[in-house]
C-alpha cells in the first residue's frame, strides 16, 4: 500500500486505517456521525492526497481537453475551475474530474480520481496527437480539503490571500502557512463550503502546513475527518461517486450530468454523437435520489423493484444520513419510475422495503 505524506499523522491520531485506491487512508477518527456533523456545522480536514493531478501544457492543451472532456473548457479564464467528465466511445464515463485553468489556452491541471489515475492518463495520452506536454504530478502533490462553513475563517490568518471571498470554483496561488506556490481552490465534495489546497511535498511543507492548520483551528473545533464521513457528506448532496454512481457504462445524461455535457461546443468530443442521440431520443433510465419509508439501509447493487415486484433498477449508493437520521440512496431506475414521490421498493436481503423518489440534494 502507498502512503500519503500525512499517513503518520493519521496513525498517531488514532485513525481507523484501511486500503483505498491502493493507499493506506484514514476511514474515521472519532466516528462517522461526529465527523459528519463537524463538517456540516463547523470545519474539518480531509487528506485527499491520493487524488491524481496532471499538468497539460502547450498551444494545443485546450484543444486536447476539449476533445476528451464533455464540458466546455474554452469558457475558463485563469483562476477558474470546472467540473467535467471524460467520455468513452460508447457514451460512458471514463472518469469525472476538475479542470483548472492555470494559463489561458496553454496550461491546465486535471484533477482525477485516485483509482483512475493510470486509466485516465492512458486515455488522455491516447488522444494526445498534437504533442501536448503532459506531466503526471500525482505522487509529489499534497491535497488537503478543509471543508465546512467556518473553514475559510479558520484558515484566513495563515495567508495574505483573501480566501474569505473566494468564489465557488475559482482558485488562487500564493503563500500559505509560510509555504510558497500553494494553490487554494474553492472546491470540495461535501456541499458545506471550504477550500482545497494543493502543494508540493518538499522541505517539510506537508508537516508545516498540517501543523499550522491545526494550530490555527484546534481551539475552534477543527478536526481531522476520514473518508467514511466524506462519503456520507457527498451522498447527502446527491454527488456522484465514480465506481458507484457513474462508470464506463453510465452516460452523463443518465447520471443527471447534462449540465456538464455541452453538446453545442464547437470542438468535437468523444461520444458526442451518442449523447446527441440520447438527448433527442430520450434516455431509458435515470439516476434518482430516494429515501426509505420503511426501515432498512440501501446498499450498492441492491435491486430496486416496483409495487408488482418487477425489477426496475439498482441501488448505486446508500447510507443512513447523519443529518436527516433516515436512510437515503441513489440508484438508476427506468424512466417511468423516476418521477418525484414514485413509490419504489429496495430489495434488502430478499425483503422488499418501501422507499420513494425524492429530489436531491437531500439536505
Amino acid at each position: 500500500m502507498k502512503s500519503t505524506p500525512f499517513t503518520g499523522k493519521h496513525i498517531s491520531l488514532g485513525a481507523k486505517m484501511a486500503e483505498f485506491a491502493g493507499y493506506n487512508m484514514p476511514i474515521s477518527y472519532s466516528g462517522i456521525n461526529d465527523e459528519h456533523a463537524t463538517v456540516r456545522k463547523n470545519a474539518g480536514v480531509f487528506d485527499v492526497s491520493h487524488m491524481g493531478e496532471f499538468i497539460l501544457k502547450g498551444p494545443d492543451a485546450l484543444d486536447l481537453i476539449q476533445r476528451v472532456t464533455s464540458n466546455d473548457a474554452s469558457k475558463l479564464k485563469p483562476g477558474q475551475a470546472q467540473y467535467s467528465c471524460l467520455t468513452n466511445e460508447q457514451g460512458g464515463i471514463v472518469d469525472d474530474l476538475i479542470v483548472y485553468c492555470i494559463e489561458e489556452n496553454s496550461v491546465y491541471m486535471l484533477v482525477v480520481n485516485a483509482s483512475n489515475i493510470e486509466k485516465d492518463w492512458n486515455w488522455v495520452s491516447k488522444h494526445n496527437n498534437r504533442n501536448v506536454e503532459m506531466h503526471d504530478i500525482s505522487d509529489k502533490t499534497c491535497l488537503l480539503a478543509i471543508q465546512g462553513p467556518n473553514a475559510t475563517k479558520i484558515l484566513q490568518p495563515l495567508t495574505d490571500i483573501d480566501i474569505l471571498n473566494l468564489k465557488y470554483y475559482t482558485f488562487v496561488k500564493g503563500t500559505f502557512a509560510g509555504v510558497e506556490n500553494v494553490l487554494i481552490s474553492a472546491t470540495g465534495y461535501t456541499g458545506s463550503g471550504g477550500v482545497e489546497i494543493y502543494f508540493e511535498d518538499k522541505d517539510g511543507s506537508a508537516d508545516k502546513i498540517w501543523d499550522a492548520i491545526f494550530q490555527a483551528g484546534s481551539s475552534q473545533g477543527l478536526k481531522p475527518i476520514g473518508l467514511a464521513a466524506r462519503d456520507t457528506l457527498r451522498l447527502e448532496m446527491g454527488y456522484c461517486l465514480y465506481g458507484n454512481d457513474i462508470d464506463d457504462t453510465t452516460s452523463p445524461l443518465e447520471a443527471g450530468l447534462g449540465w456538464i455535457t455541452k453538446l453545442a461546443k464547437t470542438t468535437h468530443f468523444t461520444a458526442k454523437e451518442i449523447l446527441e442521440k440520447q438527448k433527442s431520443e430520450g434516455i431509458r433510465r435515470k439516476l434518482v435520489g430516494f429515501e426509505m419509508i420503511e426501515r432498512g439501509i440501501p446498499r450498492h447493487d441492491y435491486l430496486i423493484k416496483d409495487a408488482e415486484g418487477k425489477e426496475i433498477g439498482k441501488v448505486t449508493s446508500g447510507t443512513q444520513s447523519p443529518s436527516l437520521n433516515k436512510a437515503i440512496g441513489l440508484g438508476y431506475v427506468t424512466l417511468d419510475n423516476a418521477g418525484l414521490d414514485t413509490e419504489i421498493f429496495i430489495d434488502v436481503r430478499n425483503n422488499p422495503v418501501k422507499a420513494k423518489v425524492v429530489k436531491f440534494p437531500f439536505v
